[in-house]
């Protein structure tokens, strides 16, 4: 019995391991449609990268769940092909999720069947922006959106300057849906697209050949292709045939044809010399060089018949990552997905009817699980966002005849950058100098200007102004021709357009009527430019606000504002006074109190010690004004001994120089220049007064007027100088004017004929001065501005100036000012705090000295003796000699001897006829005055005189010199 049992619980075991291994075995099969046109090399080698995709994600994962099946439809390359294959996999195959088709024309209508069916359409190669405005959430796309490299290819444009560029593109979906996103690009930049050349896809060589023809007309010289390879070699072989890859021409190509590059054959890369192109960037890994040397092994070996270069092309990477991450969202579903349809009814019998097919129940949670999907595949980071690969760096490649060769990259960080490892996180670049060098076409090294006057086109129509005043601008005689219009502006642009680095011919044409009379105003002639009956306008035209709504203007060749010109009066009448003009009052005052405050400092520094500024009070006060104020015409004749003197006198004495100096230029300015004065002097009183203004007739400054508040009864409109002149000489009251409003060159003008009866005042209002005028974004406006500051730098300016305005050089200068100007103290107050300086400092000096020497006075410990009594005992010691200084030691000590003098008894000091000299020989003088010199003593009475003696000798320590003590008090002062 037990052995029966042992064999019942082995076949048991066995029956459950057999049943476990056969449900790991079993795999959940998804069908998946694949739409591609298998008669191609681009689906044969699509088909092959899917088909490695799926192999080595299930060999990497070998227990998940699920696997793709795949069912393949060809498309037969036609729109409907696509449509009905997607419907049979849709209805018949019910297959979950589709890959393809290939172009953006045949996905347009897949995309509604897979929303309508809830089946997501994923694609690797349709790349045309319109398919993503039409918002389908089942709608999935790993490859680039072609709005993605507008931005690098507007950076090309504005990094080499150019200003205009041609759009060619194939005539169908992909090639009209990048158009809007790239003419939005390149005007960021400033450029213009002023047309777009459309190719159908199915043109001849014949119709390529017309449409490239009426190119070269045209006079931008910037193409961007933006085609698919079966278009794009036949175009560029017809360009080279006709000579458009010439020096002069830019190619770029969009990465609809530079991402084909590696599969194109050398004829085709030896008509694209010279092209650039704008490349989908892909990472450089081991994993891809990997991959890339086993699908050449395997296709070759499935393919041997097909044609293709050793590179693969980013489309196959995009179809491997495509089905990778369908592989990835099936798996992650697949435990609660149901991969089944839901039945519709169907509303007839053909068995392609579109109610006919049903809902596929796992397309809502598929779709979620692709929006979720991130990985690194071999084309790079892979996640879609919103269903759209986000793509953010592009190549840079410059065709030659070897194939294509990278000179940078550009990043919607950084822009355009040399190298990858190079980036800078805070400037986004859009200089050539990023880039490296690049061969242009002709095999050219310079840099293509991107426009040029065609030679087989029209010569350039320039407009010009028809006037009968102010001929010196422009001047335009009947019957016309070209070479007889002249003027100052004419002369200008010619010498500027000589200073073009190429020659572009041009005719003059009058903007006038049948009769020769002008045909409009400037507003008008400039109108005519943007309306396109001029190529430009040249002339005396201003550049104005409104002006510039219709065209571009270079910079200005004159100088701008807009002043005021009045009459002026000469102020003959000169009277008395006019010696006191060239000074303002607080300069006279300044002046006249430093004189007396020098004439102080002089005094007190020198009062001790120099008998010249020693005597009686108004003797001394008179003394210091005579010394002080005889500086000015350097006559002083005391003599100053002290340094501090002399110190403060050779500051003065400059600062003296100076200031006469002065005077004496702006009094003969005062005398002999002609003193003119504005009859008018503020726009306020032609207001106040009502008095009549005059412009020239048709100027822009008629509104400047009206905005300062002037009534148009007050205008009145001139058409030349002459015209003015008389205005002026009637005034208002005759009708004429009492002022007049122009722009800087015409009143210059005038200014130069009449220049001693006007002159120009303020105030000046703000203009752009005079410019030629351009359609707007032509090319030649950089260059004509490049060569007027060409112009205006150098000396050709300004001998046009002197040709046609020769008689301004003999006026003054109109800005100038209108009379002399009294001289002001904020010229010389650094002369005075110089020399105020100097004097206050000597003072103190002096002060501190003199009180430091005799500080005992003031130090006394007399308790009687007040502060007061003491500053007196100060000011008493000041007034008396300093027989201590070496003046005084000088004049006394001579040869030895003894002096002996009969003086009257008074209070006066004694003559000095009066001494009696002994010298050491015993000889003595003996004087007596005569009773006449006698004076009264103190009783009044009269008394003889007595006789003083004194003897003078060299002073030794054993014969001092001696004074009588009545003649030591009689010596008040000397």
């Amino acid at each position: 019995m037990i052995n029966l049992v042992h064999p019942i619980i082995l076949l048991f075991l066995c029956s459950i391991l057999s049943s476990s291994i056969s449900a790991q075995n079993t795999k959940i099969s998804v069908n998946v449609g694949v739409v591609l046109d298998m008669e191609t090399s681009f689906g044969k080698m699509g088909m092959s990268c899917i088909n490695m995709s799926l192999s080595d994600f299930y060999a990497a994962r070998p227990k998940y769940k699920t696997r793709l099946v795949l069912h393949l439809r060809d498309s037969q390359s036609d729109v409907v092909g696509a449509a009905a294959a997607a419907l049979d996999l849709i209805k018949n195959v019910q297959v979950q999720a589709i890959i393809g088709p290939e172009t953006s024309m045949q996905t347009n209508f897949v995309i509604n069947l897979g929303e309508k069916a809830q089946v997501p359409i994923i694609t690797f190669s349709a790349k045309s922006p319109s398919l993503a405005s039409l918002r389908s959430s089942y709608f999935f796309r790993v490859a680039a959106n072609d709005s993605s490299q507008v931005h690098a290819i507007s950076s090309i444009v504005k990094a080499f300057g150019w200003r205009e560029a041609v759009p060619i593109y194939v005539d169908n979906e992909y090639g009209e849906g990048i158009i809007p996103y790239l003419r939005d690009a390149l005007q960021e930049v400033d450029a213009r697209v002023p047309y777009r050349s459309v190719i159908s896809p199915t043109a001849s060589d014949d119709q390529i050949e017309r449409e490239l023809f009426k190119l070269m007309t045209m006079q931008t010289r910037v193409f961007i292709v933006h085609m698919l390879p079966e278009l794009g070699p036949r175009l560029f072989a017809k360009a080279n045939e006709i000579g458009m890859m010439d020096k002069g021409y830019v190619w770029i190509l969009t990465d609809g044809m530079t991402d084909f590059l590696a599969t194109t054959n050398s004829t085709v890369m030896d008509t694209m010399k010279g092209v650039l192109g704008v490349k989908t960037y892909v990472p450089k890994t081991k994993e891809l060089e990997n991959f890339t040397a086993r699908w050449k092994t395997k296709f070759r070996r499935e393919n041997p018949d097909v044609f293709i270069n050793d590179q693969l092309i980013v489309f196959g990477l995009w179809a491997y990552d495509a089905s990778f991450a369908l592989a990835m969202a099936v798996e992650e579903i697949a435990s609660s997905a149901n991969f089944s349809f839901q039945k519709m009814n169907s509303s007839g019998n053909i068995s392609t009817d579109l109610e006919s097919f049903g809902l596929s129940q796992s397309g809502p949670e598929l779709v979620q699980a692709l929006l979720s999907t991130r990985f690194r595949g071999i084309s790079g980071e892979i996640g879609l966002i919103n269903g759209q690969l986000q793509t953010s760096t592009y190549e840079i490649v410059n065709v030659n005849g070897n194939g294509e060769r990278k000179v940078g990259f550009w990043t919607a960080e950084n822009g355009l950058v040399r190298t990858l490892k190079t980036r800078n996180f805070n400037k986004y670049s859009t200089s050539n100098t990023s880039l490296g060098p690049i061969i242009w076409p002709g095999d050219s090294t310079f840099v293509p200007k991107g426009w040029q006057i065609p030679t087989n086109g029209k010569r350039l129509r320039i407009g010009v102004p028809v006037k009968t005043g102010f001929q010196e601008f422009v001047n335009v005689t009947l019957p016309f021709s070209n070479n007889d219009t002249t003027g100052y502006s004419i002369d200008v642009f010619r010498a500027v357009w000589e200073a073009l680095p190429y020659s572009v011919p041009f005719d003059f044409i009058p903007f006038a009527t049948s009769d020769g009379k002008a045909a409009g105003t400037y507003n008008d002639l400039v109108y005519q430019v943007f309306l396109g009956n001029y190529d430009a306008a040249v002339g005396d035209i201003t550049i104005r606000a409104n002006r510039s709504l219709y065209v571009d203007f270079t910079l200005p060749y004159t100088e701008s504002g807009v002043s005021m010109i009045v009459p002026i009066k000469d102020d003959k009448s000169k009277n008395a006074w006019v010696f006191l003009k060239p000074l303002t009052r607080d300069l006279w005052a300044a002046s006249g109190c430093f004189f007396i405050f020098i004439g102080f400092v002089v005094w007190a520094l020198e009062h001790r010690i120099n008998e010249d500024f020693r005597g009686p009070p108004y003797h001394q006060l008179g003394t210091s004004f005579w010394y002080s104020f005889s500086t000015v015409v350097f006559a002083h004749r005391e003599r100053v001994v002290s340094n501090l003197a002399r110190f403060v006198v050779i500051i003065w004495c400059f600062v003296v120089l100076i200031l006469t100096q002065s005077y004496t230029a702006s009094l003969t300015s005062h005398l002999t220049v002609q003193q003119l004065q504005p009859i008018i002097t503020d726009v306020n009183q032609l207001l106040k007064y009502k008095e009549n203004v005059g412009f020239k007739d048709g100027s822009f400054v008629e509104g400047i007027l009206k905005q300062l508040g002037f009534e148009e009864s007050q205008f009145r409109k001139y058409g030349s100088p002459e015209e003015l002149y008389n205005l002026f000489e009637n005034g208002t009251k005759k009708g004429g004017i009492a002022a007049a409003f122009d722009e800087n060159p015409y009143t210059k003008l005038f200014l130069s004929k009449y220049c001693s009866k006007f002159i120009m005042v303020e105030p000046t209002f703000k203009a752009d001065g005079f410019a030629f005028a351009f359609p707007k974004g032509s090319p030649l406006i950089h260059d004509v501005s490049r060569a007027i500051l060409e112009v205006t730098e150098g000396k050709k300016l300004e001998d046009l100036e002197g040709k046609w305005f020769e008689n301004e050089k003999n006026c003054p200068d109109p800005n100038g000012k209108i009379s002399s100007n009294s001289l002001g103290l904020e010229s010389f107050w650094g002369l005075f705090l110089i020399a105020g300086v100097a004097s206050l400092s000597a003072l103190i000096i002096y002060a501190g000295m003199f009180l430091h020497e005799h500080r005992n006075i003031l130090l006394r410990s007399d308790p009687e003796s007040t502060i007061w009594e003491r500053l007196k005992a100060i000011f008493k010691t000041f007034d008396q000699k300093d027989l201590s200084s070496h003046t005084f030691r000088r004049n006394e000590i001579g040869d030895r001897s003894v002096v002996d003098v009969s003086v009257p008894n008074t209070n006066c000091p004694p003559s000095p006829s009066n001494y009696s000299t002994h010298t050491e020989s015993e000889f003595s003088f003996q004087g007596t005055p005569p009773a006449e010199r006698g004076h009264g003593n103190s009783n009044g009475q009269a008394t003889e005189g007595t006789e003083l003696e004194v003897e003078l000798t060299f002073p030794t320590p054993d014969r001092p010199i001696t004074y009588n003590n009545e003649q030591m008090e009689n010596d008040q002062y000397v």
